[in-house]
């Protein structure tokens, strides 16, 4: 404990929480309010954490959509509850670095989705074509408090740590419309010590994997176990489902668990495809991964957009570089499909931009400006189809609005951004596979 209280610790936690430009929880105080008396607030909690007077404030729920659909919660703490947990993350995780498998890719220094799709291209080429999926239903919600206490005593010996991360865990909740309600299971996700608390926890679902010989990936409660026969998958499948509700007691998810083959399975938004005529696995966008960046271009330029083109394209590229610099690692072949999403964004923004020109004869006038025949322009306009989507599509309408006219005003084009920040090869990693 006297290692987490310490001000230079809390100093360097206040920093972490700082970066994440979190929003207040149920007190209401921001992190800028903390930060103009700093100095004595962590003197103040120091010394609270050392005598045991700390006790951690109520969590803010708050509803966040899934990309499947539905809605995940979340917990956030207040702004000096963030900070403690930080400060404990900071104590705690260089003595459990070590003892994670390495087969766990989830918020772990030096690792991410990039080093667990690496690590399962691995086994895919290695043969292993088939892939048990294994979801937890909401693995946050149903973490049992008495059996993550029994793990954290058997390596931390500091009663007063085990004190503090309990009352963190039985801290009561504040719902949106003002119910509070008790906490009696689960880890609340919003704090910073939550993720390693499930670490804690899927560890020994790791060592059980690891124990009978599986190839697995993990990343955070998403776990993926390859093999090489679907007689094999399901066997798995059933008796890890086993392990998990009776010995862990977490509850597996029947209908989104399941066995498949690499290519119709999706691990982190991607899919992998191993080819015979290359010897080589295509990392690919899985189905679910295409159908919603199409949902979000569709989202952020709206037909009945009012503002300028450039704040729409503004809205795009904030989503769009995200996106890519996430999928980054996707194979060449994929690139068609990026050209086509790039193509679809472009029809809409030119659909935005006939739309706010408004009157047919000033679509005319500045399709003649952008470089196309007054006659042919006149014909498109005021003959046949003359819906704004149509015209969008026509010949003309792509040749004066070409991609330099959405280039100039500064539009990502994905397929381009791909080329640009190609990732190095991640360095081998020696995976441990008995």
């Amino acid at each position: 404990m006297e290692e987490v209280a310490s001000v230079v610790n809390l100093q360097s936690a206040f920093r972490r929480v700082e970066q994440n430009r979190g929003v207040p929880g149920v007190d209401g105080q921001s992190v800028v309010a903390v930060r103009q008396h700093l100095t004595e607030v962590l003197l103040k909690l120091s010394k609270s954490l050392l005598d045991g007077s700390y006790n951690p404030g109520e969590i803010r729920r708050v509803w966040i959509p899934k990309s499947g659909g539905g809605e995940r919660p979340l917990g956030i703490p207040n702004v000096i509850d963030r900070v403690v947990q930080q400060a404990l993350l900071q104590v705690m995780q260089p003595n459990y670095e070590p003892t994670f498998d390495d087969s766990s890719h989830g918020f772990r220094p030096g690792r991410s989705c990039h080093t667990a799709i690496a690590q399962a291209k691995e086994y895919v080429r290695e043969g292993c074509e088939w892939v048990v999926d294994i979801d937890l239903e909401r693995f946050f919600d149903t973490v049992n408090h008495q059996r993550l206490q029994s793990k954290l005593e058997q390596t931390i010996e500091d009663k007063r740590i085990i004190r503090l991360i309990k009352f963190m865990l039985k801290a009561k909740v504040v719902m949106p419309d003002g119910v509070v309600i008790e906490n009696e299971q689960g880890t609340p996700q919003g704090g910073p010590l939550s993720p390693l608390l499930s670490n804690i926890v899927l560890s020994e679902l790791d060592q059980e994997l690891r124990k009978r010989g599986h190839r697995f990936v993990r990343y955070a409660d998403d776990c993926n176990i390859y093999v090489r026969s679907k007689a094999a998958a399901e066997r798995v499948l059933e008796s890890i489902s086993q392990f998990i509700e009776r010995r862990m007691r977490l509850k597996v998810n029947k209908v989104k668990s399941a066995v498949g083959g690499t290519g119709t399975r999706s691990f982190l938004g991607f899919s992998l495809e191993y080819s015979i005529e290359t010897d080589s696995v295509a990392v690919k966008l899985s189905e679910k991964s295409l159908k919603k960046v199409s949902l979000k271009i569709v989202e952020n330029s709206p037909r009945n957009w009012g503002a300028s083109l450039e704040r729409c394209i503004l809205s795009c590229n904030r989503y769009l570089r995200g996106w890519m610099e996430y999928f980054k690692i996707i194979s060449p072949t994929e690139q068609p499909k990026l050209q086509r999403l790039d193509a679809h964004l472009r029809r809409r923004l030119r659909a935005i931009q006939l739309k706010q020109w408004r009157r047919r004869r000033t679509i005319v006038q500045r399709l003649t400006q952008l470089g196309a025949r007054k006659a042919t322009a006149w014909r498109m306009v005021y003959g046949g189809r003359t819906s704004i989507w149509h015209l969008s599509h026509t010949p003309v309408t792509h040749r004066a609005l070409r991609n330099a006219y959405f280039a100039n005003r500064g539009l990502v084009s994905l397929a381009e951004r791909w080329q640009q920040i190609q990732p190095k090869p991640i360095v081998q990693m020696q995976f441990a596979f008995v």
